[in-house]
Formats: structure tokens, sequence, C-alpha cells
């Protein structure tokens, strides 16, 4: 069964539940995935789902933090629920050591020796690390992991 066929099977099983807060959920996902479906005028791939899953829950983990700022807690706790509903779909995430394991693997793979391989790293790592670990926390650990190998390779600093 697929990612996205189990989303459908979740709406439908939350609808006989009555459980109306999963089922909205769900619905709003499922609506994505389709919308994102149709733009690529085939079905997706369950890592195309993931994606659509991960964006889903950075718009509520950014939507958080505004209502947080705004005083709105009780939209914040809404959305912060919606994030744990979604979160049930996605793969674990991956701890801090098997993610700099992955990335000193793919630094190697890649052969990178300076910063300026960064993209071809992320490049590699990127859908190894889809929905599993946040972008932004996956480059910080590639740039300072080709700092660290730079300065070891030519004995700068210390």
């Amino acid at each position: 069964m697929t990612l996205a066929e189990n989303l459908k099977a979740a709406m439908i099983a939350a609808m006989r539940s009555q459980d109306a807060f999963r089922r909205d959920t769900l619905r709003m996902v499922v609506a994505a995935a389709y919308n994102a479906e149709k733009a690529a005028r085939r079905p997706l791939t369950d890592d195309e789902v993931i994606g659509v899953l991960t964006r889903e829950v950075r718009q509520r983990r950014e939507s958080i933090e505004a209502f947080g700022k705004a005083g709105r807690t009780e939209l914040a706790a809404k959305e912060a629920a919606e994030v744990e509903v979604i979160a049930g779909f996605l793969p674990q995430p991956l701890s801090e050591d098997d993610l700099r394991a992955l990335v000193a693997a793919a630094v190697d793979e890649i052969g990178a020796t300076s910063a300026r391989d960064l993209g071809k790293v992320m490049a590699l790592l990127s859908p190894r690390t889809r929905g599993r670990a946040e972008g932004r926390v996956v480059s910080g650990l590639v740039a300072s992991e080709l700092v660290r190998r730079d300065l070891a390779d030519h004995g700068h600093g210390g």
C-alpha cells in the first residue's frame, strides 16, 4: 500500500470513528497530495508524498511560531495537534548521530574537499534525509563537516 493510499485509508477510518479533527487534518493533507499529483500529471511516489507531508508540517510549525508570538495559544495548540497527526505518516526522524554519520559518508562518497562542494553533498543527501531531518539542519552539518575537514587537511586554525 502506498503512502497516499495509507493517508486516504486513515482519513476514511477517522470518518467512520467520527474523529472530526483527525478527519479534517487528513483531508487537508490528502488534498495537498492530490494537488501535487495533478500538477505532476502522474501519481506521486512515496518520496514525493513525504515531501508534501514535510511541507505541510513546516507550514504548521511556522504558524505555531506566528500564533505564539501573537499570543494566540489556542490556534498554536490546534496547529501543533495537526503536526502530531501528520508526523505519524512521516518516517522516523534521524538522530543527530545517524545524521552526522550520513553526512560524513556523503562527504566521503562525493570526495568533497571544501565548502564549494556543499551543493554536491546536499544533492546526494537530500533524498536520503527527506522527511527525516530538516534541510537547514542537514546543510549546517554538511558545512561544519566540510570546514572541519578543510582545516584538518590544511592545518589551519586549531
